[in-house]
């Protein structure tokens, strides 16, 4: 959430950042409306209290008429104190619960616009001629079934539509992904995290994750727990309700866990193959840091994707998101978008978003620098969601046989494997 006092003194850019996500407007008036009614039934609540304890001294003292008086009075203020507290606590809950439907603050170098109106600020690597080269590319469920690799038809049979196995090779190498981003992580100073799959709603609510996104979200009524669609869920509630020193930031973390997604808005999207699924591992990077390091970190985060996208030996570029495409939480959003050559464009892989102090407000996650105690920043970044990354690899690196050559930053997790050969013909 955002400060209040941010919102009382300058409206017009909470106003202005509503109206590039797309957002409710006149969410911001109705806000301020019930903030100040907050405040001066809080005041009138605060009055009533001290005249009421004043009175408590007075009536032991008085005696006759002058008691009769001060005991009706003393009725009438038990009455009026009840009132204004009903209404100062009406007050407040209609505030916060404005307050959590409030999205962040776009950070003013975001393009303004809806998905397709994103800037691109970089491309990496060459995308392949496979004309050039003699051979028409296969998409990655072919190359997937001729390796032995992906099994979409028993994943329906067993689960439904957008589950699947990863069969042999396949799950080998998705171990071999995480383990080589979970190295990659360790080495640039997170600690590796397995996060709960499950949380409860304060975690969710506290990350974003139940406003615009909710749709999204499996939820198990009878335990009131959700199911993580990242592990930037219990990685941001680590440490909620807490004050850390300043002297112990950044944290970074590199989380691994399974993630679910309803894909509730993604009807007749990518059905084919492992490109939109319901359930996928992956490995999340997390930092807390100070707010006026937030956007550095921000590049760092970005700079570690990239060294990942470029291990892979991926062709991809990285794009500026638009404001109206960001999540709740994110002021600002870049996205590593890897070439898909059967689709013949660039598709999402990783993403890193700076939360500012959004998500710390949410789950009273607080710094103690010197005497000072004040919200921290949180950010974001995917290394590795598991499935898409294995469908650029397995689409960029196919060579005419059916076969894939396995970039070398993997070879050591796949037992020195050169080449995923096919199975079947």
């Amino acid at each position: 959430m955002i400060d209040l006092r941010l919102l009382r003194e300058d409206p017009d850019r909470v106003r202005a950042s509503q109206r590039a996500r797309g957002e409710d407007v006149a969410l911001v008036d109705s806000l301020l409306s019930a903030d100040e009614r907050r405040r001066s039934s809080g005041v009138r609540f605060d009055e009533l209290r001290a005249e009421q304890k004043q009175l408590g001294k007075l009536i032991p003292k008085a005696a006759g008429e002058e008691k009769a008086e001060l005991l009706k009075r003393a009725e009438q203020l038990k009455a009026d104190v009840k009132a204004a507290e009903a209404e100062r606590d009406a007050a407040d809950t209609e505030t916060q619960e404005l307050l959590l439907r409030l999205g962040n603050l776009v950070h003013p170098d975001v393009p303004v616009g809806g998905e397709e109106d994103f800037v691109t600020l970089e491309t990496h690597g060459a995308i392949r001629d496979f004309a050039a080269e003699g051979f028409e590319p296969k998409d990655h469920l072919e190359l997937g079934q001729l390796l032995g690799a992906i099994d979409v038809e028993r994943g329906a049979k067993v689960s439904g539509s957008r589950f699947y196995f990863l069969t042999g090779v396949g799950a080998l190498l998705e171990l071999a992904l995480v383990n080589a981003a979970i190295a990659q992580a360790t080495a640039a100073g997170f600690t590796p995290m397995l996060t709960p799959a499950l949380v409860r709603p304060q975690s969710m609510a506290g990350t974003g994750f139940l406003g615009q996104a909710a749709q999204d979200v499996y939820h198990l009524d009878k335990d009131d727990l959700y199911l993580v669609g990242t592990s930037e869920v219990p990685l941001a509630a680590y440490h909620m309700d807490e004050i850390i020193d300043a002297d112990r930031l950044p944290l970074r973390y590199a989380g691994f866990s399974p993630c679910f997604r309803r894909e509730a808005g993604s009807h007749g999207k990518d059905t084919r193959g492992i490109f939109r699924v319901h359930q996928f591992d992956k490995v999340e990077m997390f930092s807390y840091v100070s707010p006026e390091d937030s956007q550095a970190e921000h590049q760092r985060l970005l700079e570690w994707e990239k060294q990942w996208l470029t291990s892979l030996e991926l062709p991809f570029r990285v794009i500026d998101v638009a404001s109206a495409d960001l999540g709740a939480s994110a002021a600002r959003k870049f996205d590593c978008e890897a070439w898909i050559p059967t689709q013949g464009k660039y598709r999402e892989l990783t993403s890193t978003s700076d939360c500012t102090e959004f998500q710390s407000r949410r789950l009273s996650i607080r710094v103690r620098d010197g005497k000072q105690v004040k919200p921290l920043a949180t950010l974001n970044g995917t290394l590795c969601a598991v499935p898409r990354t294995i469908v650029a690899i397995l689409e960029n690196h196919q060579q005419a046989d059916g076969s894939v050559r396995v970039p070398e930053v993997l070879r050591p997790y796949l037992g020195g494997r050169e080449v995923l050969e096919p199975v079947s013909r």
